[in-house]
């Protein structure tokens, strides 16, 4: 049992948890403009889907549920 407790507590699980919140969180922008039938380009999926900042991801999010436009998520970059 301690053995398993250790893990969750390494570095390389965190990194992976991380790794999954950023998808997720990549994965949803994507749908809300979707369901808001806004057409993604090719070049604005991978940028979101590669996207591995959280913060960065979040805004993006927010920005999503009122954009006219996908490329609206990166208007200040």
């Amino acid at each position: 049992m301690t053995a398993m407790q250790y893990f969750w507590r390494h570095p390389l699980a965190e990194q992976v948890r991380e790794e999954g919140r950023a998808q997720a969180k990549g994965e949803m922008i994507l749908r809300i403009l979707e369901w808001r039938s806004i057409p993604v380009p090719d070049d604005v999926r991978e940028r979101v889907e590669a996207c591995t900042d959280l913060d960065k991801l979040e805004e993006w999010a927010q920005r999503a549920v009122h954009a006219a436009d996908a490329a609206e998520l990166f208007v200040d970059e």
